[in-house]
């Protein structure tokens, strides 16, 4: 597997700060023009601008008090090895099935064409990479993954990679850092994926815009395990649902940041005519009983259920 040069730039004015080979854990890189300093944390590289902390703050705060309620996380190496494929704590078993699933329609549907094309790997971009569990599988497979994220704690976020050093030699590079400003060069990354996490965006094109620069020309972004609905306002139902779920049983609403939350046809529509693209789209099995949902909603007179498609475009022009 070829070593990745990840070249990467000040998230805070855009000025290039070199190959992150050539920064030591204990020194960083510090931008020349504005003094911004990245730094690593326990391995993870810390490009979140001053000013965001205070603003996610309560974001991270509620997501992390909603998954550790949720069971999420082992004190065992094994538990992290085991993903997607396997919950070996058996707490959240239905979310790692349809995890599972949507990255074994993205290899057998879409990343074995690319891989045909690049014999010697590619450059990915796991955005919301959580854990590092995807990150972890494509390294397996001769990629090269950078996993970026908000949480960076041990049981969840990027901390919780550690565990896969065993496993991947060397581990892949993990970046705290939010969706619209990321510390990378333009150009150099073959994929980028939204690994759950699109719909947490407040602005969708100015999010795609941004994975976009990322890539290179002839490369592609794509969105898997975003909640999408036929109907908007089915959309729209389920996240009021969501945000009394929560305050009754949290005592919060988590709606500290202005995401919309999911997808529907006619946004996907409108991101790819102002992005010049094109969505593929694929639709992974999840068995009968997930396909029956649907029809049992309409015959119940309920909302329409989610679905986790995952939406693919390359990137064909600058």
């Amino acid at each position: 597997m070829l070593q990745l040069q990840l070249q990467l730039q000040c998230p805070v004015c855009a000025h290039p700060l070199g190959n992150l080979a050539a920064a030591f854990d204990d020194a960083g890189l510090t931008c020349e023009e504005c003094k911004f300093a990245l730094m690593s944390d326990k391995g993870i590289w810390k490009a979140l601008r001053p000013c965001r902390y205070a603003y996610f703050e309560k974001f991270i705060e509620d997501y992390e008090t909603v998954r550790a309620s949720e069971g999420r996380g082992s004190a065992l190496p094994e538990y992290y090895l085991a993903l997607p494929y396997q919950d070996l704590t058996g707490r959240n078993e239905w979310q790692w099935q349809i995890r599972a699933r949507s990255f074994e329609c993205l290899e057998e549907q879409f990343l074995l064409g690319m891989e045909a094309q690049h014999p010697e790997g590619l450059d990915i971009l796991d955005i919301g990479a959580g854990n590092g569990w995807m990150s972890y599988r494509l390294a397996q497979t001769r990629h090269r993954p950078v996993a970026v994220d908000l949480l960076i704690n041990d049981a969840d976020g990027l901390g919780a990679a550690r565990h896969f050093r065993k496993a991947v030699p060397g581990l892949f590079p993990r970046v705290q850092a939010e969706m619209d400003v990321l510390p990378f060069v333009d150009g150099q990354f073959d994929l980028a994926i939204f690994n759950a996490s699109f719909h947490y965006s407040e602005d969708y094109e100015r999010t795609l815009r941004e994975a976009l620069r990322c890539v290179r020309v002839g490369g592609y972004v794509a969105v898997v395990d975003s909640p999408f609905y036929y109907d908007c306002a089915s959309g729209v139902r389920m996240v009021a649902e969501k945000h009394r779920q929560f305050e009754s049983r949290f005592g919060f609403r988590s709606d500290s940041i202005h995401s919309r939350e999911f997808l529907y046809p006619e946004l996907l529509d409108k991101l790819a005519a102002a992005c010049g693209l094109r969505w593929q789209t694929l639709k992974p099995s999840y068995g009968l009983r997930w396909n029956l949902r649907p029809l049992k909603a309409r015959l119940f007179g309920k909302r329409e259920p989610s679905r986790f498609y995952i939406f693919a475009a390359q990137k064909v022009q600058k």
